[in-house]
């Protein structure tokens, strides 16, 4: 997970350090008092507020109380509220206003390859759907309650080796052909994370919006000094996930309740529109409504 999730954790979080500088010069008070006191008399003082607006910063209305308590360091979370120990390494590491945001880790885009071993069920099927592009081959669907659903396959994830085969360069027929005539007790399959794919998080603002307005699962519109604006969202970009959850075939109208039911903080995975197109091509959205896994992720 990044230090700074969003831009609206990187400007609070030196709000807090701010704080933190002006709370270790205590042992200094009393050689400054004295200049405190004339300062003082014009009424500036001599540590001045810093951010005073971030009672309503960015459109968030955080209170000073509340920021504090979001901003101690804490030991990670898990969703069940259970608490685990956070690394070393991560033990001085804050996001101030995300937290331990249970849809950024489900949305987290690991860098790096990992193996995956799928057995296939009954029907002599794992669930997978794959397509290749630009001399790749790619996960194009994920079916629910299967062995690639299991494995955590995701939409946009990129399969460089079937069995020890290289991929690169296959057709889609030929990916197709190798997982069909593997053996059904073991395929081995090593994948790289979604490299089409980043994770935006945003923070809705005081009316509970984000900033963008999407058609089709297509980002159309940025609003302007919104959440979304500030934190580098595109148009011409597709919505795949949102706080880690699968909307691929879902209707506008559901995907806004999954948007409007979520918490103050939002992960959106996106992908550009002209490579998700090319993705989806001859599949028509019936299928992938009712095939695609939309099930939440556990972390």
């Amino acid at each position: 997970m990044s230090l700074y999730p969003s831009l609206e954790d990187m400007k609070v979080d030196k709000f807090m350090q701010a704080q933190s500088s002006y709370a270790s010069v205590t042992a200094k008070q009393a050689a400054l008092s004295e200049a405190g006191q004339t300062s003082g008399e014009n009424g500036s003082g001599l540590y001045p507020r810093l951010y005073p607006e971030l009672s309503d910063f960015m459109g968030l209305n955080l209170t000073e109380d509340a920021l504090r308590q979001a901003l101690s360091p804490l030991p990670a979370a898990d969703c069940s509220g259970q608490v685990a120990t956070r690394p070393s390494a991560l033990s001085c590491m804050t996001a101030p206003v995300t937290g331990n945001d249970c849809g950024l880790r489900r949305a987290e885009i690991k860098q790096g390859v990992r193996e995956l071993i799928l057995c296939k069920d009954m029907d002599g099927k794992i669930g997978l759907r794959l397509k290749s592009v630009d001399n790749g081959v790619f996960v194009q669907l994920v079916q629910a309650n299967t062995a690639a659903a299991l494995a955590g396959l995701r939409f946009g994830d990129q399969v460089l080796q079937i069995n020890g085969e290289n991929c690169a360069g296959w057709s889609t027929d030929k990916a197709h052909k190798a997982l069909k005539s593997a053996s059904a007790e073991r395929i081995a399959l090593v994948v790289r994370d979604r490299p089409f794919e980043r994770t935006i998080t945003l923070h809705k603002d005081t009316s509970g919006q984000l900033g963008f307005i999407f058609k089709k699962g297509k980002v159309t519109f940025i609003v302007k000094d919104s959440s979304a604006a500030r934190n580098g969202l595109l148009t011409e970009h597709h919505i795949c996930e949102v706080n880690g959850q699968n909307v691929i075939g879902l209707k506008d109208p559901q995907i806004s309740d999954i948007l409007n039911t979520s918490g103050n903080v939002v992960t959106i995975t996106i992908m550009p529109a002209i490579i998700f197109e090319h993705m989806m091509k001859k599949m028509s959205s019936s299928i992938v409504k009712s095939l695609m896994d939309h099930s939440i992720p556990e972390v």
